[in-house]
């Protein structure tokens, strides 16, 4: 099963913002060069790269009450935030290159917005090696890109947490629900960021949950009660997977998924036919071994988007 898109848009957000380790900037157009425009295209899909968006230049500054780049890293998101909307509003489905992962406050929120604007029911599958759940008061760095989750579910700075949703009454807020949220392959949250995901009760599959239960049981657990009302977002950070397979990311964690493991999710998520969104961030070529990672990447988007070895039945 395919998703109900046949038209989608690809939208570069080259900035590594949010980060500590400059080179996500060039994921975009690593992306580009493995070919991932063509490989949707085989899939079936009609396919428009709208280029990149453009904004501030990464500053290198220390945190300021906590937060790096806050300034900046406002305007990327009010920039991704806008064309994420506009792609949806048109019936398109986005897939946001980036970039880093604070990015995701700007697109997850737009996402919110539509589906509250349409009367879906929005789910998100965080793939990612990190919980990102930092606040200012907690976390180690103050880089964003460790607290897009907090920021879209109402825990962080005005300008971010209210993305979107000042003077439209069609927008949510927080734009995130911890009940519309499910984070699988964690295997690294600091210490104070645990307890805030533990007093929230958020929905995590860590790496444990999925040595003990196997990557089947947990995706089905994972996808639970979706239905044609569901708008279903996928926000994937390379890091998810395991660094021995995939090098290029600037926060490996080891002991992340396997390659088949990573085919066994993305099959599963396509095999919903509910897909309606999707970010690819942290890729760092910078970091990578002649793009290997932005290879593996456009192989998995590809069985994300319905590529399968065999023909298959739909489930029952």
């Amino acid at each position: 099963m395919t998703p109900r898109h046949p038209h989608i848009s690809l939208i570069g957000a080259p900035t590594d913002i949010g980060a500590s380790c400059i080179g996500a900037r060039m994921g975009p157009g690593a992306l580009r060069v493995a070919g991932l425009a063509e490989a949707l295209q085989r899939c079936g899909f009609e396919v428009q790269d709208l280029g990149d968006l453009h904004g501030p230049d990464n500053p290198n500054q220390a945190a300021v009450d906590g937060w790096r780049h806050l300034p900046e890293v406002t305007t990327w998101n009010e920039r991704v935030h806008a064309a994420v909307h506009a792609e949806l509003s048109g019936g398109r489905l986005p897939i946001l290159l980036g970039g880093d992962h604070c990015l995701a406050i700007g697109s997850i929120s737009a996402v919110a917005r539509h589906c509250h604007a349409t009367g879906k029911r929005l789910r998100v599958l965080w793939l990612d090696a990190h919980a990102d759940f930092n606040t200012a008061e907690l976390t180690p760095t103050g880089n964003l890109h460790g607290m897009p989750v907090a920021c879209l579910c109402g825990l962080g700075p005005t300008s971010l947490t209210r993305l979107g949703a000042e003077g439209k009454p069609g927008s949510p807020s927080p734009a995130l629900l911890a009940s519309e949220l499910r984070q699988i392959g964690i295997r690294s949250v600091d210490e104070g960021e645990k307890r805030l995901v533990h007093s929230l009760g958020l929905e995590v599959f860590d790496m444990r949950h999925i040595d003990e239960h196997g990557m089947r049981q947990t995706m089905e657990q994972a996808l639970l009660g979706l239905d044609e009302h569901t708008h279903l977002h996928v926000s994937l950070d390379v890091d998810f997977l395991d660094p021995d397979i995939a090098p290029g990311v600037g926060t490996p964690v080891r002991g992340g998924p396997t390659y088949r493991e990573a085919q066994l999710c993305m099959e599963m998520i396509a095999d919903t036919g509910q897909l309606g969104s999707l970010d690819v961030v942290e890729l760092n070529p910078a970091l990578d071994v002649r793009n290997q990672t932005a290879a593996l990447a456009v192989d998995l988007i590809e069985s994300l988007f319905g590529k399968t070895t065999l023909m298959r039945s739909p489930p029952r």
